[in-house]
């Protein structure tokens, strides 16, 4: 019988510490999990951070938006047979290279002529002007077809991209 405690005993120790092993060993599991969660939080929110600062301003700017409509539908001064041509009809005039019949000028020339009147009225760059700079350019099949800049390019700015028919993308920036 003495035999048959001491035999119990010693398994009853065994499993206390085996017991005390496994559960020193699901509190490591326990631990790393809760390292786990709070570096993914982390990451979590750097991302959300990134994220707003980097392309927000660029694509909610009502006044750039509203401006790169107002100029698409200005009428230039280009007539072809019947009309005269908004900025929108010369773009894609200038990108087939044809000729204004009034005045006897390139579609380009006349494009670009009218697009630095309309710029340089609408967008003030001066010292101590809201206005620090702007730019804009007309991109055709990855060729510039028109590009514009003025004053200082600063990190708070407002802009649009717009897309136009015919792989011809518009984009215009305004920096304060």
């Amino acid at each position: 019988m003495i035999l048959k405690s001491k035999i119990k005993k010693a398994q009853e120790e065994k499993y206390k510490i085996l017991a005390s092993k496994s559960k020193k060993a699901q509190e490591e599991m326990v631990g790393f999990a809760v390292i786990i969660v709070i570096v993914a939080v982390i990451m979590l929110f750097l991302l959300i951070f990134y994220l707003r600062s980097s392309k927000i301003e660029d694509s909610s700017s009502y006044e750039a938006e509203g401006f790169v409509l107002a100029v698409l539908q200005y009428t230039s001064g280009c007539q072809d047979y019947s009309e005269n041509l908004s900025v929108q009809s010369l773009i894609f005039a200038c990108k087939s290279n044809s000729n204004c019949i009034t005045p006897e000028r390139n579609s380009c020339e006349v494009l670009n002529s009218t697009l630095n009147q309309i710029i340089d009225e609408s967008w003030t760059v001066r010292e101590g002007s809201v206005i620090k700079g702007y730019e804009m350019k007309i991109i055709s099949d990855e060729a510039e077809m028109y590009y514009t800049e003025k004053g200082n390019k600063t990190r708070n700015y407002k802009g649009v991209l717009q897309d136009l028919p015919r792989d011809i993308k518009i984009l215009f920036r305004a920096y304060y």
